[in-house]
Parts: structure tokens; sequence; C-alpha cells
């Protein structure tokens, strides 16, 4: 299904969107349940947490974490985001994952009784990570902890109990979608009077631009609340769905979804006023080219304008515009830049690519740092995987 073919309709507001139906066990065709003018509540950034103290108790003082924070000096105190897995000692029990969320060391003092151990203090929002369900807590509990920004690849230590971790905590607010102006199909028709789809039923917002190419799509849970004559007359109707969870695009992608609405950029560094979430979003929305073995050409010099490569999607935004041109991108991360230099899309090695104002992403990215580079900053992995892969690369 395209669409194209579901764009057109005598009304003075354009088609934005189309609900669509599709087999979770992709053995049917997708089919069109309706159209809308518009969807509001879509875009939603996630409340911060409330802060809270935790006691991380009794970490090994040899631990990267304990080390950290007790030397005498400079010691670590923001943590950023730390990790908490929890599993049974003999690995058999069931996994529980916690995350705290911009994490500070408030205060350490040795453990009583056991002076080869620390207790550290913390601040932090937390939320547990309850995607696989609410697992048990096993009988014999081991913590172990994660933070990126001491190291990234490895746990940096482990404690005998978190204090404050299992506590009441109240459930944040939702925030309702709303689908404006629907013309609806018969299969919508049908199910507006039951509270929800059935459980083989994928409802995807298929977010078009003006000439109703889909640029991107949005699982919906389809709980409707209310279903209404719309505000904008005729024959239209509005819907209210339930809240749908904190898994949707961030109120920056408001702004990158309009300007994609009037079509696909064809001038470079159209992404550069955006911030790093706005950029993050057209990258989501940035296509990749054929791809598969002799699809790519090689060969040839082209030119990476780095002036505004100052974080992560920004370096990939601009390999892409280099490389493919306005709107494409070699994936959203250097694992799909790895992959694609291998097989396409359009550009494979070897070819040579020179990097204009290299050393704005040497300096913004230098504290970014790479799970399977631990040793290089996400520049330098970034230069070194083009290297492996035969591309000649200038910095200037």
């Amino acid at each position: 299904m395209r669409g194209e073919e579901h764009i057109a309709w005598k009304r003075d507001f354009p088609v934005r969107h189309l609900l669509v139906w599709e087999d979770v066990h992709e053995e049917e065709p997708s089919k069109l349940w309706g159209r809308c003018a518009e969807v509001e509540g879509l875009f939603m950034d996630p409340p911060p947490l409330p802060r809270e103290i935790l006691t991380l108790r009794g970490c090994p003082r040899e631990s990267l974490l304990a080390q950290a924070v007790v030397r005498p000096a400079e010691p670590v105190r923001l943590m950023g985001d730390v990790n908490v897995t929890i599993y049974a000692e003999d690995h058999q029990g069931p996994t529980r994952f916690w995350d705290l969320e911009d994490t500070v060391v408030l205060a350490h003092q040795p453990t009583p009784a056991d002076s080869e151990r620390v207790d550290i203090f913390v601040g932090a929002g937390v939320r547990e990570d309850a995607y696989w369900g609410p697992n048990p807590l096993p009988d014999c509990p081991r913590f172990e902890l994660w933070a990126e920004a001491l190291l990234a690849a490895d746990p940096v230590g482990s404690c005998l109990a978190v204090d404050g971790l299992f506590v009441p905590r109240p459930q944040r607010p939702g925030q309702s979608v709303h689908l404006i102006g629907c013309e609806p199909g018969e299969a919508l028709s049908a199910r507006l009077g039951r509270p929800r789809t059935q459980d083989d039923d994928l409802i995807r917002l298929w977010a078009l631009d003006h000439t109703g190419r889909t640029m991107a799509k949005y699982e919906l849970e389809f709980r409707i609340t209310e279903a209404r004559p719309s505000v904008l007359g005729d024959t239209l109707i509005d819907i209210t769905l339930a809240d749908t969870g904190d898994d949707r695009p961030a109120m920056a992608a408001r702004p990158v979804w309009d300007r994609w609405f009037h079509g696909a950029p064809t001038k470079p560094n159209q992404w550069a006023p955006f911030g790093t979430p706005g950029r993050s979003a057209w990258l989501d929305l940035s296509r990749i080219g054929p791809y598969g073995p002799g699809i790519g050409r090689s060969g040839g010099t082209y030119h990476l304008d780095g002036q505004h490569v100052t974080d992560k999607p920004g370096l990939l935004l601009a390999l892409g515009e280099a490389l493919l041109g306005p709107g494409f991108t070699y994936g959203g991360s250097l694992d799909s830049v790895d992959d694609h230099l291998g097989g396409g899309p359009c550009v494979v090695p070897p070819f040579t690519l020179i990097w204009h104002h290299a050393d704005i992403a040497r300096h913004a990215l230098a504290r970014h740092i790479v799970d399977h580079h631990p040793d290089r900053s996400y520049f330098e992995a970034a230069v070194h995987i083009l290297q492996e892969h035969g591309v000649t690369v200038v910095l200037q």
C-alpha cells in the first residue's frame, strides 16, 4: 500500500496522516482504516522523573565506581545515567533492570563493619525498565552497576543492595492522542464502538508529506476513549485515544516533520539550525539509498562540510549528505555506516572523502565514545571505520 494513493479528497486542508492496519504475522497486505487531517498530542517530552535519594550499599573498594568516587583528586560527582541490573547470584533466576537518570554522587562513607566496601549516596530519577514484564526479585540478588560516563562496554561495579529502590511510586499522568478530521473506512467504523483492537491487530499512523510519500510510521495502541463529530465539520470525526506510552516523537521533532511535509530537503545543512533532538528526528526521516551487493558505485572525491558537526546525529547527517546528497543517510549509527560501506548504498569504497573543518567534530565529540571502540572518541571511531573500508580520509 502506498500513501500517494490516498491523499486526494475534496477538502480545503490536506491529508497528513493515514491509519493503517498491518498484520503482525505479515501474511496479509496492509489495509487502510482511515485518513486524518491532523494529529494532536503525538509529540511529547516525558516529564522529568522526581528526584530521589538512594544508597548503594557495600560497593567493593577496588571497583572502578568506588575508586572514581572516593579518590582525593577530582572525585567523580556527576555520573549521568546509571543502569542497575539485578540478577540471581547463580544466573539461573529472573533479571530486573532499573535506570537511574542524571545520577549525582552526594556523599560516601565506609560500609559499617566492612572496610573493604563503600556506601555511596546518590540522587537520581528512578525508573524500572519493565519491557520484559515485572519479574520477581531473585532469592539471592546480585546488583550490577553500569555507567557509560565511566566505562562504555562493561559494568563499573556492584553492590550488596540499593536502599530506596523498591518503594511505590506514583503513576505518571498520561497524555491522550487526538486524531482530528478523520474519514473512517469500513473497518474503523465497525471498530469505533469497541474498547480496543484485537490482539493480532497492529495499527500504525503513517505521516505523509504533501505528495503522499510516507515520512514516518508510528505504532498506536488503538484504545478509543471518545469519538465525536469533528471540529472540522463535514462528515469527519475526531477520535481520542488513551495514552500510548512514552515512546513517542519528541517535541523537537514537530518542526522537523513540518519542514519535511513540504518535501524532502534539496539543500545541504538544512538540519544545522536544530539542536541534537531535532537533528535526531531529521536523521529518522532521512532515507537510505538502494542497498545490496553490486549496487554501490566507487571512486571519486567527496566533500564533507563539517562546520555544523557538533554532535553525533550531526556527524551522521553530514556524512550522508556528503556521499548521497541532502535527505539521505547511511543509517542512524556508526554500526549502520560500517554495514553500508561494505555493500552500498550508492557510494562504496574506495573513494576519497575530504572532511572540512574536521577539528569542530574532533573537539565536540571528544568525550563521546563507542561501545565497540572504547579507546576511541566518536569522531575517531567514524574516521577509523571509513579508513578500515578503504576510504581515503583527508582531514582539513
